[in-house]
């Protein structure tokens, strides 16, 4: 049983230490969601000859009117952008390199509130979850000595800390989701995305919560496991226990009633009554007194 259980209390903080990876790393990174921006071409330059809008060699002069023969979508540019919980970076259209900005602050100010207790949800989702792995790794040590019952102990709060955050970690998911998906209506026109996606942050951000789930039910699976089998192995002691004091029950009144059937057998007294006497008293060995002859009475009395 203690090989099992190492078995299982290792497996539950391999997944616990992957959703503890798996969440810090979303959590920091940008990528939750990713797609394109539409914006306005800029004008060339002689810097900038491609990607741009050219107007001449007379755009300069006011009185000159000056035409684009570019039209619909041609006359746009589509920026790449990636977007997490705290930043939103943007392709930077005039130099290399990106530009970014914060996502709370291009979040509409009716959805902020909401963008925050993500925020925090998020936070208290790592902090459970090295709490869980905290308590799983110390359920580890014990399980290899003799003391259980603490391993038990630690196996169920670590089970419980892991579910909860567990819960918490799905909700924060949830909100940045909704946040996300308002601010694309309702944030800046120069941030809206032409069309977008999830990205590989949010997936691991999922999997973190799977595993996370993983490692709950594995350590809850654990401790009732083991609950079930001290169960089943004290229930199996118990009636050992009981069929061998009636075993012996048994064998002490058995032999008391042969030693007393022993020792009337050996001896009997023999009462008789005359109407000239008060009672005569004799001792008869066993072995010349026939029992067909005795009366009923003392046949019970010898019984």
């Amino acid at each position: 049983m203690k090989t099992t259980r190492r078995c299982r209390a290792m497996l539950s903080v391999g997944m616990n230490l992957l959703a503890l990876f798996f969440s810090i790393t979303a959590f920091i990174t940008t990528y939750w969601c990713v797609g394109t921006q539409r914006v306005p071409k800029p004008r060339c330059t002689k810097l900038r000859t491609h990607n741009c809008i050219d107007y001449g060699i007379n755009e300069t002069d006011p009185k000159v009117v000056v035409y684009s023969w570019e039209t619909g979508d041609d006359r746009f540019l589509f920026r790449q952008f990636h977007t997490g919980i705290w930043f939103s970076c943007e392709e930077n259209i005039h130099d290399e390199g990106e530009k970014c900005r914060s996502f709370i602050d291009l979040a509409p100010a009716s959805e902020r509130g909401v963008l925050w207790l993500s925020v925090v949800s998020e936070m208290l989702y790592i902090f459970l979850l090295v709490v869980g792995f905290s308590l799983m790794c110390l359920e580890l040590a014990h399980s290899s000595t003799s003391n259980v019952i603490d391993g038990l102990k630690l196996n169920a709060f670590a089970a419980i800390f892991t579910v909860l955050s567990g819960l918490l970690g799905m909700v924060a998911h949830m909100m940045y989701t909704q946040v996300f998906q308002i601010t694309v209506s309702l944030g800046p026109a120069d941030w809206r995305p032409y069309n977008w996606d999830y990205g590989w942050s949010f997936c691991m951000a999922w999997a973190s919560f799977t595993c996370c789930m993983g490692a709950s039910v594995t350590t809850l699976n654990s401790y009732t496991k083991t609950v079930i089998e001290f169960r089943h192995k004290r229930k199996t002691f118990e009636q050992s226990l009981r069929g061998e004091q009636a075993r012996d029950a048994f064998s002490y009144y058995r032999d008391h009633s042969l030693c007393s059937l022993h020792s009337v057998s050996n001896t009997v007294e023999v009462y008789t009554q005359t109407p000239y006497s008060g009672g005569i008293r004799s001792q008869l060995p066993a072995a010349s007194l026939d029992t067909r002859e005795l009366p009923d009475s003392l046949e019970e009395e010898q019984c």
